[in-house]
């Protein structure tokens, strides 16, 4: 299955978040995980993009914290 960029950012504002979350998976797979698609690629990187794409992995966007105290 060839993954494109649009289809992957239809449901998503976030490229970064994507790009993010699709090197994570990426990572998880590296390590061991089980892939969750049947694929013929045997690129982790093509794998991840691909459950992605099938929405079979999604990310969240979340508030974040500063690593900074804030001083009174």
């Amino acid at each position: 299955m060839a993954v494109s960029l649009e289809d992957l950012t239809k449901e998503t504002k976030s490229l970064y978040g994507l790009v993010i979350c699709a090197a994570g998976r990426a990572n998880e797979l590296t390590n061991g995980a089980q892939p969750l698609i049947q694929t013929k690629s045997k690129k982790i990187s093509t794998i991840a993009l691909e459950e992605l794409g099938k929405g079979k992995v999604r990310f969240e966007l979340t508030g974040f914290k500063s690593l900074t105290k804030d001083k009174d």
